[in-house]
């Protein structure tokens, strides 16, 4: 095989076709091979006089390029070898990271006209490939996008884009896309300047050769000339807009992500400093910030989790080796309330048939209703969506499952429904077929019990709204068999969910360890803890919101229901959690969050919601005297759900980091930016968890003692992805 990435094609009129086909990969993406073969021709344009252009394009029908190899950043920006003598890390590494940006640098700079042929997708890096062009084409086909989405795994444009892109369109709108990670369509980008023909995808190659052999002179970037002017008005101190971005930017940043993300900084930096100085210099400035932003472990974290281990979950890294595809075609959906309504929408949509089970018809009426409202709000074709309809079957009739090879639970949280449901549908469909139930909590080895096959049984618990959560936890019980588990995942990417797998547990994982963020809430609550300073501190630390607010959207009547189911299942193992007594309170108010409008927050029928106002009063003996510090709140809030995850890990609940970093960053929302729970205690050094969570131990209680493993890991040195990788290498 070659390792030719580039081919290049000189045409009678002098015109070089530089088609990128990086081999070995699906899509193109930036590889040390991309680099070297670019450089190649552009030595080629500077010396060649036979060459009058060149015009860059794909050779691939799935896009144009996706960007840097994330896997390979490494070798890209030869972050793995030694140190050159008298070099720091820091500058050897902004050496590195250079090395592109020097290179399209070039490549504007080489004196011929170069046009890009846009014939797919240009994202991350491939934006920046072809933003160096003298001239852009993009095909006229919808599905194109073009972006520079790195701030969503922690990075930021680090070739030239936080440069040529507010030089195109102008900075306040370049800061929106920059910032948000935004894509635009082929004719927004027209309309933005960011390229200058959108034409029929077949012509994309002609319409770029025919406009470099009429303009032999315009080798020239509009920034490089003397008469170049920023669209929206100069970069400069001088200019009052050119500050109200920036202040306006700072603050919307401050907003969006905290002061927890290191990327969205280094591009309002790179964009103030770079704006303000030639195109040379500016690349540099780029290039300082977008190291930084490499060195620190927050990068890495989030895109080992967001990135690598997502893609491999979503391509089946847990499913059982040997065990042939198991596709779904018929689904019986039992239950039709706000959870299965939402699971026969996303697999109707998927193309699957649907049975949408419920106790009456008008319930399950009701439930098929549900996608017809959500696909006309989101103003889907009315042809579309009566087909998505089609699939959904809503009865009453438990005969009317007859066929379905999937069966997905998810009615009341309590064993004896769930018991009868599924007794009434293995007299129908037998034992053969996978049942799957979406329980939340309820362990997964004594709900098969219902089940005469046990193998067959197995957990597939979804998160809501389903059509939004992109989560989905398969449980495996005492007795599930290969088939089940695969057969779970198979449906699960059939959906285009990311899965986790996980062994069965009181809460499984994600409830289990989400319920401790919940928890410690209502503990700090019912130490007169001001639930203002709560709520604000979880949203602060990176959470969606705060403890407070969670409760009331899953619903302060489910949370009591569970309670105590979970009192009923333990008996005398049942250990009184801090802060039950204010579930139980707020049950006798009849409080039971968003679903009546009074919970822990009251919901106006205009307007925002807010705190009630009489949250203390009601379920306390009144205000602390004196309050905790914001990072008090902070540390019991964050490392009660670590230990948390820790203990699933110990108790083999959780078999892979992976799953537990995927499981909580999609799953519960953890903060995204630490690449999750167990990336972030690898981060911060198991022996420093163990420490802090000693300290809390002594001061509130055994529910933050760190698990026996943990201990020893700390002692020897080890982490939990180190440990994992020995594991793989075993």
């Amino acid at each position: 095989m070659t390792d030719t990435a580039i081919r290049s094609d000189l045409d009678a009129d002098g015109i070089l076709l530089l088609t990128i086909d990086v081999p070995g990969q699906s899509m193109n993406v930036i590889t040390p091979e991309v680099s070297r073969d670019l450089a190649a021709a552009i030595a080629r344009l500077k010396t060649d006089d036979a060459v009058k252009g060149a015009v860059l394009t794909s050779g691939k029908a799935s896009g144009f390029m996706a960007g840097a190899d994330l896997k390979g950043m490494g070798a890209l920006f030869g972050t793995g070898a030694p140190l050159p003598e008298g070099k720091s890390k820091m500058a050897a590494l902004f050496d590195g990271v250079f090395q592109l940006n020097r290179l399209l640098r070039d490549l504007e700079t080489c004196g011929k006209p170069v046009a890009a042929a846009v014939n797919g997708l240009a994202l991350g890096g491939g934006l920046e490939f072809i933003l160096a062009c003298h001239y852009r084409v993009v095909g006229d086909n919808s599905k194109i996008t073009l972006g520079l989405p790195e701030v969503m795994v922690g990075l930021f444009p680090g070739a030239g884009g936080t440069q040529r892109l507010p030089r195109l369109m102008g900075i306040q709108p370049a800061l929106m896309y920059l910032l948000q990670g935004k894509n635009m369509s082929p004719q927004e980008a027209l309309g933005f300047g960011v390229v200058q023909a959108v034409v029929p995808a077949a012509d994309v190659v002609e319409t770029a050769k025919a406009w470099v052999k009429a303009n032999p002179t315009k080798g020239v970037q509009p920034w490089d000339e003397k008469s170049f002017k920023f669209p929206g008005g100069p970069a400069s101190g001088l200019n009052p807009g050119f500050a109200q971005v920036f202040v306006g930017g700072t603050a919307m940043t401050h907003v969006n992500a905290g002061d927890n993300m290191n990327a969205p900084k280094a591009i309002l930096s790179a964009v103030y400093e770079g704006t303000q100085v030639p195109m040379d210099t500016a690349i540099r400035i780029e290039s300082k910030y977008f190291a930084k932003v490499v060195a620190d472990p927050q990068a890495g974290n989030m895109i080992r989790s967001l990135f690598v281990s997502k893609q491999a979950a979503e391509k089946g890294a847990r499913r059982p080796a040997g065990v042939p595809p198991m596709p779904t075609k018929k689904i019986g959906m039992l239950g039709a309330g706000l959870m299965g309504a939402g699971v026969a929408m996303v697999t109707a949509q998927a193309g699957i048939e649907v049975v949408l089970l419920d106790r009456d018809q008008a319930a399950a009426d009701k439930g098929k209703q549900y996608t017809a409202d959500r696909l006309a709000k989101k103003r889907t074709d009315p042809a579309k969506a009566q087909a998505i309809l089609d699939r959904i079957h809503a009865t009453s009739d438990y005969a009317d499952l007859a066929g379905c090879d999937l069966i997905i639970e998810a009615v009341f949280e309590t064993r004896e429904i769930k018991a009868d449901v599924t007794k009434k549908t293995e007299a129908v469909v037998g034992p053969d077929t996978i049942f799957g139930s979406n329980t939340s909590t309820l362990p997964i080895t004594g709900l098969a019990e219902a089940w005469s096959k046990p193998a067959n049984f197995i957990g597939i618990h979804f998160f809501s709204p389903v059509e939004k959560m992109p989560l989905v936890e398969i449980i495996v019980g005492k007795h599930t068999g290969p088939e089940a588990i695969a057969k779970a995942l198979d449906y699960v990417a059939a959906i285009r969910k990311t899965p986790i797998v996980v062994n069965d547990s009181r809460g499984f994982y994600t409830s289990r360890c989400f319920g401790t963020y919940v928890q410690e809430g209502l503990a700090l609550l019912s130490e007169g803890t001001t639930p203002a300073l709560i709520e604000n501190v979880g949203k602060h630390m990176g959470m969606p919101v705060g403890p407070l607010a969670v409760n009331d959207e899953v619903g302060l009547d489910l949370s009591y229901k569970v309670g105590q189911q979970t009192k009923a299942d333990l008996g005398d193992k049942y250990i009184e959690q801090p802060g039950s007594a204010v579930i139980e309170t707020m049950h006798e108010l009849g409080r039971q969050g968003r679903k009546n409008a009074k919970g822990f927050y009251v919901y106006p029928e205009s307007g925002k919601k807010y705190l009630w106002p009489d949250l203390v009063a009601s379920v306390t003996d009144g205000a602390a005297a004196t309050q905790p510090t914001p990072e008090a709140v902070r540390e019991r809030l964050l490392y009660r759900q670590l230990v948390e995850c820790a203990r699933c890990f110990a108790e083999g609940v959780l078999e892979t980091p992976e799953d537990g970093d995927l499981g909580a960053i999609f799953g519960w929302g953890f903060a995204p930016f630490t690449g999750g729970p167990f990336s972030h205690m690898d981060t911060i050094g198991l022996a420093n968890v163990v420490a802090i969570l000693d300290g809390l131990a002594q001061r509130h209680g055994e529910r933050f003692a760190p698990p026996q493993l943990l201990r020893d890991m700390a002692a020897a040195g080890e982490t939990f992805y180190g440990r994992a990788a020995v594991k793989k290498a075993a």
